[in-house]
């Protein structure tokens, strides 16, 4: 997957950081919060990102190859 915004992108260290505190987030969470717990994060980042058409546009890939 390319990123889709026109911002800086995160290293690969960085995004290795990101996904080992999202899984333990994940997991503090619990299976039955996951998917709350989801959708708060996206709604927190969508509005730190203030873009709506480039929120969109994460969706569309995020749903690619699942």
């Amino acid at each position: 997957m390319t990123p889709l915004s026109h911002s800086p992108t995160l290293s690969i260290g960085g995004l290795e950081t990101v996904y080992d505190a999202l899984a333990t987030a994940i997991d503090q969470a619990g299976a039955d919060k996951v998917q709350l717990f989801l959708v708060k994060l996206a709604l927190l980042n969508a509005n730190a990102l203030a873009d709506e058409t480039l929120f969109q546009q994460h969706i569309t890939a995020a749903l690619q190859d699942l």
